[in-house]
Formats: structure tokens, sequence, C-alpha cells
């Protein structure tokens, strides 16, 4: 019997533990893959911790995963995939077709979105079974430790900016310099954008600058971040990727006339945000989900143009539990990664 190892979490808020499973053999429109590396986002935390409704236990998250096709499914050749092909899996690992959402196109936003690491066993492991509309191929330039992260904090911020209002030379913040921000930023600068990172601490400056950000805007100094914004210029486009309502809140009033909010950090806590802001500068405030496999493939071959790679720490998955603490406790510098490589 062929088995492979896989981290676990056997209840809700369980600490991980790599156990051995059996091989398992793709179905039809479906691949196997072997795993080089899959990031930790913390969008895991949803599934780790039960929140996400429907979620099963035991639970292998993972949905930042690039390695190699190492077995096609019946049918999966005729979507031109073969053996050896390197892919990544995101957010995004598939949808139904059938949903209104699907026969209109906007997969993104698919009823029945498979994510990797709830609709199915996610990438935190040696082997993982894929739909082939969730893989997206990697170019040459990127290793699996950057292609894992851009299957999710990439494709999310580089289509949050490439898909809002902002057109080059407009001025463009992005709140928040951790697992997504710090790609948010290198993104911004190589769209052509004057971009202003905003995070919490003075010491952050010099990473700002590392990343190409024009400003840097301390969100812990005197002036409050909106008049600091203005005092630019303000902002056409802020770009939320921190998971702190408050923080967003506060880049409101620094937009320009028109400008617009996209909200990529997540919170349960509301946004406290006034009509009386929004409309008389007629500003726009507005969610972006992550963004297809096409996207991410976006995503890569404009990082790989570009020179964009994630900052990223790898373990080995014998490590996984520890690896996932790092990045809860806000210590990871910028994107664990589980990679035996």
């Amino acid at each position: 019997m062929h088995t492979y190892r896989v981290a676990q979490v056997t209840s809700p808020s369980g600490r991980f533990e790599v156990v051995e499973r059996e091989v398992p053999r793709p179905g039809p429109r479906h691949v196997r893959l072997s795993v080089e590396a899959c990031g930790i986002c913390h969008s895991d935390v949803v599934f780790v911790t039960g929140t996400m409704p429907h979620t099963r236990f035991p639970l292998v998250p993972g949905h930042e995963v690039a390695g190699r096709i190492e077995e096609l499914g019946e049918g999966a050749e005729t979507f031109g995939w073969k053996v050896g092909d390197r892919v990544t899996v995101g957010w995004f690992g598939g949808s139904c077709w059938h949903c209104t959402a699907c026969r209109r196109g906007d997969f993104i936003v698919c009823e029945n979105l498979k994510i990797p690491g709830h609709a199915y066993d996610g990438g935190f492991a040696e082997n993982m079974i894929a739909p082939v509309d969730a893989l997206a191929r990697i170019p040459d330039a990127l290793s699996a430790a950057d292609a894992g992260p851009m299957a999710c904090a990439g494709v999310t911020t580089y289509n949050g900016l490439r898909r809002s209002s902002a057109r080059p030379d407009d001025r463009v913040a992005v709140v928040g310099l951790g697992g997504l921000g710090h790609l948010a930023v290198q993104f911004a600068v190589a769209m052509g954008f004057e971009t202003v990172a905003v995070a919490r601490g003075s010491e952050k400056a010099e990473l700002a600058t590392r990343f190409g950000a024009h400003h840097y805007i301390d969100s812990t100094g005197s002036t409050p971040v909106a008049e600091a914004l203005q005092a630019l210029g303000g902002a056409d486009v802020v770009l939320a990727t921190a998971g702190n309502s408050a923080a967003i809140a506060a880049t409101v009033d620094g937009l320009t006339p028109r400008g617009e909010l996209v909200v990529v950090g997540v919170s349960p806590e509301p946004l406290e945000i006034t009509p009386f802001q929004l409309v008389l500068q007629g500003r726009v405030v507005r969610g972006h989900p992550s963004g297809t496999a096409q996207d991410v493939q976006d995503t890569m071959d404009f990082s790989a143009l570009h020179g964009i790679r994630p900052v990223v720490e790898t373990v080995p998955l014998s490590e996984a539990d520890s690896a996932y603490q790092r990045m809860l406790s806000g210590a990871a510098r910028f994107r664990m990664v589980l990679s035996d490589g």
C-alpha cells in the first residue's frame, strides 16, 4: 500500500498532527498533485476553528498549494494538462458550474465554491486531489515556495488593484504590511501607482521602502491616517489588506472625491463608516474576493515579469503546528510555507 503524509486537526482548534494515509486516485476531471509547497494563510483559521459552516473533521487545510501533477483522472487530459506540469491551487478550488453566478461566468463568487481545506483535503500534505478548473500553470521563473502564496495572497491583492478604479500615476494606499500587504505594495508600484504603505510602527518604514513604496504612514503616529493621506493629496484608492476594521475605517476620510476603498482583509467587526463620509464625496466601498485559476495564472505571470516575490519562511510538513502557531502570533515575515523541498 502506498501512503503519504498529511498534517491534520481532528477537532475544532485542535493541534496539528502528522499522519499517514493511503494515496488516493483522482476521479473524473481531477488530478493528483505531488505537493511541493503550501502557504499558511490566516484564512485557514476559519476552517481549523470550525467557524466556517459545514466544516468536517479530521481536517487537512491549505489553499496556497504549489506542486506537480502526478496522475490524471479520466478526462483531465482534455483540458490540456499532463503529468509533470507545475501548477497551483488556491482559494478558488473549483466551482459548481451550474449556479447563477457560474452560468454568468463569475466563478469566484460561485454559490458552491470548492475551497481547498474545506470542500476537500488541502495542501498541508504530500499529495492532494484537485479538480482541473482549479489549476493554474506556474511560470518557470517562480519556485514552488514563491508560487504557493500567489494562489491566495498574491491573486487577492493583484486582482484587487487591477480591478479597482486606479489608473497609472494615481495615488494608492495599501493598509497593512503583512502576508497580503507586502505583495500589494510590490504590485502597486509595478502597476505605476504612487504607492503609500500604511502600517503600525515607525520601524516598518524601512520595510515599506524595501518593497518599493513611495511613502510610509505610521498608523500609530500623532497624525491620523486620513489626515496623513490628505497631506499627500488624498488616496484615489485604498486597498485594505489588514484584518482590522478600525484601521480600515480610519482611511475613508483620506480618500479623494470619488475615491474607492477596496477591502480584502477580513474581520468580524463592523466597519464604522457613516453615510455622510461617503455621500458628499461620492466615495465607494466594496469587498473583493480572490480570483479564479486564470486570475492566479495572470498574477504569477505578472510577478515573473516584474520580479515580484513573496517573502517566505519555509518549514517542513512535520512542523506544521509550530508554523501555524507562528502565523497566528503575527511573528511570520511574511508568509509561512510548508515545504520539504
